[in-house]
């Protein structure tokens, strides 16, 4: 497959790295020389400076044989544009980064297809969408619907005095078949469990279970459960702003922002939230605020490291959960380091959602884990594949993958040792970031 990506930001670089590792033609444009670096002496990768609007760029990169084009400079109109180019210069496919809300609607689906536009993404709603998600499941670091619900993922901190730590895998206690830990997170290494492991203070689980055992998990975890009334957002940018929208019937919302043109237009934009003309990371605003009495606290400003330090603040005000928006991913080993609750990263989000589109048709999803060095695929087991010919015991699966769990007929079944994979099951891997080709080849 060949891919050509427009734009050399965060965006793009981080996805072109990422593709990098996949047998596919990877090709970066940028007008900056100096966005573009070494990429090509460090990753399989081509680089060309050049316009991503320019006919004659695009056609010096090869446009017109490519699989999939892509996009993501910081501005949608010269996205959009780019995108209506390649098209007609030949590309199979488009996809174009955009920050207007209206495009995403169902209904102006077949008039930007009709345009040559086949893909749109908007990475701050999809990061809005994830804070929406981990408020609703407060005792979960992170918390992801795998097979519309018939599984779920949830990564969660253990803590000492949970039932699980210090137990061996291999001593029983995980026989109860409700919930099933496919990695653990230890420090900065991502560990897939075998017999003797055990589960230690501090650690962050992996847990595949199904929605009518998650309660029986949390309790088996050590986590207690609370409602997230009282939020506090720290910064009004458009994650902020979308998440609020969303929430402001159901929670109490404050949004502390600093520049007073953002505060007008959030005044407009979410009604319903109060809106405050001050600086967050200042203590005795959070103070006059009411940051002791907020149940969550959510950073979202354009600094990670303002974002990481307000969130140590509200920490030590004692608010349960908080959540930092980090965009430098030298930072996010840090900022879980100093245990600030959950990281959000809009560069792996958007990467994740790109990434499905180019797995091959037994994939059915993919999700970037931006703890972990680790993705949870979703396989579709063909008819006399690898996967339907022996227990799960006996697959001789890479040591860097677990199956979590098993979708039949729409039921979400966990597995173990003796499970027996059959055509058309949807199965539920987690698996470092360099093994799913090698996982392919166990269901064709």
């Amino acid at each position: 497959m060949r891919i050509v990506i427009a734009g050399a930001g965060e965006v793009g670089t981080h996805l072109a790295k990422l593709l990098s590792r996949e047998e596919m033609e990877i090709s970066l444009l940028d007008e900056k020389p100096e966005r573009l670096g070494d990429l090509s002496a460090d990753y399989d990768l081509l680089t060309r400076v050049g316009n991503p609007t320019s006919i004659h760029d695009l056609r010096e990169i090869n446009v017109k044989n490519a699989d999939l084009f892509i996009s993501v400079t910081p501005h949608e109109s010269e996205n959009m544009t780019a995108c209506l180019i390649a098209n007609q210069l030949g590309a199979k496919r488009t996809l174009a980064r955009i920050d207007n809300y209206e495009y995403l609607l169902p209904e102006n689906r077949k008039f930007f297809e009709e345009m040559g536009l086949n893909h749109l993404i908007y990475p701050e709603v999809l990061a809005a969408n994830e804070i929406e998600e981990s408020l609703r499941t407060s005792w979960m670091r992170y918390y992801l619907h795998l097979s519309q619900g018939a599984l779920e993922l949830c990564v969660v901190k253990v803590r000492k005095g949970a039932k699980v730590i210090d137990q061996p895998f291999s001593s029983g206690i995980y026989n109860h078949g409700r919930f099933r830990i496919v990695a653990i997170k230890r420090d900065q290494q991502t560990l897939i469990p075998r017999g003797q492991d055990c589960v230690q203070d501090g650690d962050m689980v992996y847990c595949v279970c199904t929605k009518d055992d998650m309660e029986f998990m949390r309790e088996e975890l050590g986590k207690s459960k609370r409602e997230m009334k009282n939020v506090i957002f720290f910064g009004g940018s458009r994650i902020a702003r979308k998440a609020a929208t969303e929430m402001a019937d159901e929670k109490n919302i404050k949004i502390i922002e600093r520049d007073r043109d953002v505060c007008r237009l959030l005044s407009e934009k979410v009604p319903n939230a109060l809106i405050i003309n001050a600086d967050g990371s200042d203590m005795d605003v959070l103070k006059e605020e009411g940051i002791q009495d907020a149940d969550a606290f959510v950073a979202v400003t354009e600094s990670s490291e303002a974002n990481i330090f307000a969130c140590l603040a509200a920490k030590r005000f004692g608010v349960h959960k908080t959540i930092a928006e980090v965009e430098n991913l030298d930072y996010i080993p840090m900022a879980e380091g100093l245990d600030i609750g959950t990281v959000l990263n809009k560069k792996t989000i958007a990467a994740s959602y790109i990434y499905q589109m180019l797995l091959d048709a037994s994939v059915r999803g993919v999700h970037n884990l931006t703890s972990a060095d680790a993705e949870i695929v979703e396989f579709v087991a063909k008819e006399g594949s690898t996967i339907t010919k022996h227990k799960v015991k006996d697959l001789d699966l890479p040591s860097e993958a677990n199956i979590g769990g098993i979708v039949r007929a729409g039921e979400g079944i966990l597995v173990n040792g003796d499970t027996e994979v059959i055509a058309g099951d949807l199965v539920v891997v987690f698996c470092k970031n360099h093994v799913i080709r090698n996982l392919e080849r166990f269901f064709k």
